[in-house]
């Protein structure tokens, strides 16, 4: 069984999750500061985090966990406004779910974070583009630049697998929410515009020309580069 923890200082929060995520088989350990969030998350297959925590703040715990392990993080919060929902995607947040939510939403959530943090995505093989420059290995989701490892959260790994299948396509943004998400909704366009701009970074500022991932004027993006062979 897979292990939840649950992040919130609301009791009948964590109890109303906790309720719907053991109905579905989930082993769930609750934590109601950023401290004992902190001491849980190793044990733990994600991490369903409220920002609004009682000791320190729910991004400086999410800050500290990506600094040293993988963790699938959910954000929980009520915080709406989309400037705040892309500050905790910067952070590495797998997903971000708003107050009032949906029970049944969330645990769907949950279902599908852990699918792409399983290497469940569809993606395999190994591809190489620019002379070798990018090299991405899709079953063990391993990516180098220039022999460089690069380290990438779930969601960049799974938008670069998508665009190195098909090098030169144009996906828009709505498509490639759908195949990293699993989901069309509009209101999670605008994310794909940040995980682009954290995966560019990563990838660095000098890789081989064109550019790895290119805009696609009124589109989305591509992988510009060819692949090699």
């Amino acid at each position: 069984m897979q292990t939840v923890v649950v992040v919130d200082d609301e009791v009948k929060i964590r109890a109303l999750v906790r309720n719907y995520l053991e109905r579905e088989g989930y082993t769930v350990l609750e934590a109601a500061t950023g401290a004992a969030a902190l001491e849980l998350a190793p044990t733990a297959d994600l991490m369903i985090l409220d920002l609004g925590l009682p000791d320190r703040s729910g991004e400086d715990v999410a800050r500290q966990i990506r600094a040293s392990m993988d963790l699938p993080i959910i954000m929980l919060t009520a915080k709406a406004s989309e400037t705040q929902r892309i500050a905790g995607l910067r952070l590495g947040a797998d997903d971000y779910v708003t107050k009032p939510f949906s029970a049944r939403e969330l645990v769907a959530r949950v279902a599908a974070v852990l699918r792409r943090s399983s290497g469940e995505s569809g993606h395999d093989g190994t591809y190489s583009f620019g002379d070798g420059a990018l090299r991405i290995d899709a079953e063990r989701r391993e990516v180098w630049v220039d022999e460089r490892s690069v380290c990438l959260t779930r969601t960049e790994f799974d938008l670069l697998a998508t665009l190195a299948a098909r090098p030169g396509r144009a996906w828009s943004r709505l498509e490639l929410v759908a195949r990293v998400r699993g989901t069309d909704h509009e209101a999670y366009e605008r994310t794909v515009d940040v995980h682009v701009k954290n995966l560019r970074r990563k990838l660095g500022d000098r890789g081989p020309a064109p550019p790895l991932v290119a805009t696609v004027p009124g589109i989305g993006y591509k992988l510009a580069v060819v692949r090699d062979g």
